[in-house]
């Protein structure tokens, strides 16, 4: 993203920027992007996805590629877009955790308001105020103003041993319950975690959280949790 980037509010709808912010994200996880995955993650039925993406593909420029039965990729200037979307969306998190003091379960709801309506002069402003940050809340990374995109950790907590020791780096924000459950935990981001037990048959993790700085808990997590933790290695360890 440049300063002659494509400004998204002048040529897409909000919908329109969804579909290509959730794309950009789905292609970080994901081999490739179908209909079904998108219909599953935007909440709507598979017709109106074929329909919107359709309608991206045609526009001028197109902001992706479709093939039927072979899923969708972002051409450049959707990417750009996408970006940028992003980077509102992930410096208004940050802003209103670090700034405002928002809990990290509610900054994803309230930035999806504003994400599309900031001006590219607020943008500057709050990641200035913020010392140019390279993370959300949540550890998502927030992409740089040229579009650059730090490097994060894959590894979720599930494929962790027992005796292991991590830190988190990153937890999915689309479940804002499961975020408050882990906060009561005291599992938040570079929360340190030693692996005590794993029981068979995707049975609960039980870990022990914190133990060199903080007082430690012992805490049992279930699959539905673990495979939306993310993170690395604990220096030392591994």
């Amino acid at each position: 993203m440049t300063n002659s980037r494509i400004r998204a509010s002048e040529i897409l709808t909000r919908a329109e920027e969804d579909y290509l912010k959730t794309i950009l994200e789905l292609e970080e996880e994901h081999e490739s992007v179908t209909t079904s995955l998108l219909a599953t993650h935007l909440r709507v039925k598979p017709a109106s996805v074929t329909g919107m993406i359709q309608k991206l593909a045609r526009s001028r420029p197109p902001c992706l590629h479709y093939e039927s039965h072979r899923g969708v990729t972002l051409t450049p200037v959707g990417r750009q877009i996408a970006l940028e979307v992003i980077r509102h969306h992930r410096l208004i998190e940050q802003y209103l955790a670090q700034a405002l003091g928002y809990d990290w379960d509610k900054v994803d709801a309230e930035a999806e308001k504003l994400e599309h309506v900031i001006s590219e002069e607020l943008e500057d402003r709050i990641a200035a105020v913020l010392g140019d940050p390279i993370f959300d809340p949540h550890g998502d990374p927030i992409p740089s103003k040229d579009g650059s995109v730090t490097a994060t950790s894959r590894l979720p907590l599930t494929a962790i041993q027992a005796g292991q020791v991590v830190r988190v780096t990153r937890v999915r924000d689309d479940d804002p319950e499961l975020l408050r459950y882990l906060a009561g935990l005291g599992i938040r981001l570079q929360a340190r975690l030693t692996i005590v037990e794993r029981a068979p048959f995707e049975g609960p993790l039980t870990c022990q959280v914190g133990g060199a700085e903080t007082e430690a808990r012992i805490c049992a997590l279930g699959r539905g949790a673990t495979d939306r933790i993310f993170v690395e290695f604990d220096e030392g360890t591994g």
